[in-house]
């Protein structure tokens, strides 16, 4: 086997450009005029291809003529090529094997660059990384600000009962130190309200904590410097979030919140892989122990998983949850959908269908919190037939659905024409006094005759047990 031609690429862009399509199945320009120009040389040979996908492409860009063969054999072929590149290519020419491995190295690399697309505003890993960390500081900083509490209680326990938020107590322990402090420094930059300025000395006068030492307190103020600095950190990683959230998912973002979506892509691994979930996956995500317990119990499943601290979810009331979480899942799965797939790069992201799933989610909350008409489709199907009647719409207490902003009055309950009828059959049959009556008694009295004859049957029976009775005693 020898080589009978070679034909460099111009450049990297040229060679990533003909690897992507050949990967992708088709043939790119340089390949085409290449082919072309050899196989017009040798119009009887066939051609080998690795791949039977290209085989299909390239018979059909360069005609039928054309014999392309891609069998067993041409695979045994392209893996002996593979083996023996280095020899068959022209060593003394100027090609040598390191220029090789590196050409082929820089290939690859451009290759992996091109197909994953990197976007800096599409990068969902950096949103599973800034809520991890964010869950693991809240962790850390209940952890610490109780330690603070604990220990700085000796001295002064009444504080911790004044005192609830983390951030304030750390704030005076730091500030103020020993208790007798407190009566000489101004605590209004610290606490805004004045009574619980004044509680909070009152307390210090008062307190029934133990005395420690100058170096106690210098460690305690150090600790609670820690829970200050994480606090701190905690705030400026949130801000941070919001704004990769907005960027990546901006619909997802709008229904649910950025901490709740962003728990959701975390959960799910990728915003690729959330999308790929459907609504009744996205709606109990989170909550695979319940589900599977429940299974294994046969007991009922599990309504929501991470979505139940979505907003929506806790305005609604405890029985319309599960329902609410059903709707908000259904609007997410949507939503996710346009934030992972969308290919328009605009400057300012499109929100309409995050903003139209909220609203159709409040819609349908207040429907079932109040039974006022949503904004749904048979609803609006409804409002479009119906008639404003505005003796009616005062009186909207008489059974009818009424909704303040449209003004209409939607009357499910009005009785049709075949009800009516019937209506009126059963009044005339009341009145008349013929053999109509008769008919309509006639049911109830051969209930009654059978009543008697059971009841008979049952005494019979208990007289023949009597007489059994009897003769065995006897």
């Amino acid at each position: 086997m020898s080589l009978l031609s070679f034909q460099p690429f111009e450049d990297t862009a040229d060679a990533v450009t003909a690897a992507t399509s050949l990967l992708e199945g088709k043939v790119s320009k340089t390949l085409k005029s290449f082919l072309k120009k050899k196989l017009k040389k040798a119009a009887s040979s066939s051609l080998a291809v690795a791949d039977k996908t290209l085989g299909v492409a390239l018979k059909d860009t360069l005609g039928d003529g054309t014999k392309i063969v891609a069998d067993d054999k041409t695979n045994e072929l392209f893996r002996g090529l593979r083996c023996y590149m280095d020899e068959l290519f022209d060593t003394d020419g100027g090609m040598q094997k390191e220029d090789l491995r590196a050409m082929q190295l820089g290939l690859s690399h451009s290759l992996s660059r091109y197909k994953l697309k990197f976007s800096a505003d599409k990068v969902d890993t950096m949103v599973v990384q800034a809520v991890g960390l964010l869950d693991e500081l809240d962790k850390e900083i209940n952890t610490y600000a109780m330690r603070v509490k604990e220990w700085y209680g000796w001295h002064f326990p009444e504080l911790q009962a004044i005192l609830s938020e983390n951030a304030q107590y750390s704030k005076l322990v730091l500030k103020c130190g020993m208790r007798p402090n407190y009566a000489k420094t101004d605590l209004g930059e610290i606490l805004d309200d004045e009574t619980l300025e004044a509680a909070v000395k009152e307390a210090a006068e008062v307190s029934m904590g133990t005395e420690i030492a100058e170096l106690d307190i210098i460690n305690i103020q150090a600790l609670a410097e820690q829970v200050l600095s994480m606090s701190e950190y905690r705030a400026q990683l949130f801000e941070y979030l919001k704004n990769r959230m907005n960027a990546i998912a901006p619909n997802l973002t709008v229904l649910v919140g950025e901490l709740v979506g962003a728990r959701l892509i975390s959960h799910a691994g990728s915003l690729m892989n959330l999308a790929k979930q459907p609504a009744s996956t996205v709606q109990i995500l989170g909550a695979e122990k319940a589900l599977f317990r429940a299974l294994k119990t046969k007991s009922d499943t599990p309504k929501y998983g991470l979505i139940y601290h979505a907003s929506l979810v806790g305005q609604a009331a405890p029985k319309n949850k599960g329902k609410i979480s059903r709707v908000l899942a259904a609007k997410c799965a949507l939503g996710i959908r346009v934030d992972a797939l969308s290919d328009e790069q605009t400057e300012q992201t499109d929100t309409t269908v995050g903003y139209e799933g909220r609203a159709k989610v409040e819609a349908r909350l207040r429907q079932l919190e109040g039974g006022s008409v949503g904004a749904t489709d048979g609803n609006l199907k409804a409002k479009k037939t119906a008639k404003y009647d505005p003796v009616a719409a005062k009186t909207s207490a008489s059974g009818a659905n009424y909704n303040d902003s449209s003004d209409m009055i939607i009357d499910d309950a009005s009785p049709s024409k075949e009800e009516k009828e019937k209506k009126k059959k059963k009044k005339d049959k009341r009145k008349s006094k013929g053999g109509d009556d008769d008919e309509e008694d006639a049911p109830k009295k051969k209930k009654r005759k059978v009543a008697d004859d059971d009841s008979d049957e049952k005494e019979k029976k208990a007289e023949k047990k009597k007489k059994k009775k009897k003769k065995s005693m006897s």
